[in-house]
C-alpha cells in the first residue's frame, strides 16, 4: 500500500537522492543545482508543506503487523505561488524515483499535495512550468481537473540546451 505522510529529518537523504535525480534528468525541474545533505535540510525545511510517499506492507504472512515504512518512492513540495494579495495560490512540484515511475505514485502524490493545500488555505493550485514533452504529468494533471493556461514558446531549457514549450496548469480548491 503507498501511503503519504509529512516529511522526517530521516528522510532527507533519500529525499535529496529521489530530487536530484529529476535535476540531473534536466527535463523537469527548473533547478540545475544538486541538493547536499545540509541544501536539502534548507531546501525542504522551507516549504510549506513536504509530502514522501512510501510503501507500507499491510501485513506479513503470519498476519502481524508489517514494519512501519519502507523505501520512499517519491516526494512533493507545497509553498506559496507569490506573495501578498496572490499568496492564496499554492504551486507544487512531485519527484518520483527513477526505478518505481509509471505506477500512479505521481497520482497519490498529487492528491495529497491538493488535500494538503487546502488545509493550509490556498484557494487555487497553480503550476506554472510543465514542459510541453512531458505528456505523462500533463495528462495526469488533466485526469485530476487541473486547466490547460496556454503555452509559453521556449519558455524551458532542456539539459541539451535547446528550448521547449512550458505550459502552467491551475485547479481551483
Amino acid at each position: 500500500m503507498i501511503v503519504v505522510r509529512a516529511y522526517r529529518e530521516s528522510d532527507l537523504p533519500a529525499m535529496a537522492e529521489i530530487w536530484n535525480e529529476v535535476v540531473e534528468d534536466g527535463i523537469a525541474f527548473p533547478q540545475e543545482e544538486l541538493l547536499d545533505l545540509e541544501g536539502a535540510r534548507e531546501f525542504f525545511g522551507s516549504q510549506t508543506y513536504c509530502g514522501v510517499a512510501l510503501m507500507i506492507p499491510d501485513t506479513l504472512e503470519n498476519g502481524e503487523s508489517a514494519p512501519e515504512e519502507s523505501d520512499l518512492l517519491g516526494l512533493y513540495i507545497l509553498h506559496p505561488n507569490n506573495i501578498g494579495r496572490c499568496g492564496h495560490i499554492a504551486n507544487a512540484s512531485y519527484a518520483v524515483r527513477r526505478n518505481t515511475r509509471g505506477v500512479h505514485i505521481g497520482e497519490t502524490l498529487v492528491a495529497d499535495s491538493l488535500t494538503q493545500a487546502k488545509k493550509y488555505g490556498f484557494g487555487v493550485m497553480q503550476f506554472n512550468a510543465v514542459v510541453e514533452s512531458n505528456v505523462h504529468a500533463r495528462h495526469l494533471y488533466e485526469r485530476m481537473g487541473f486547466v490547460p493556461l496556454g503555452i509559453i514558446p521556449k519558455g524551458f531549457r532542456m539539459k541539451d540546451g535547446h528550448y521547449e514549450n512550458i505550459c502552467p496548469y491551475y485547479h481551483e480548491l
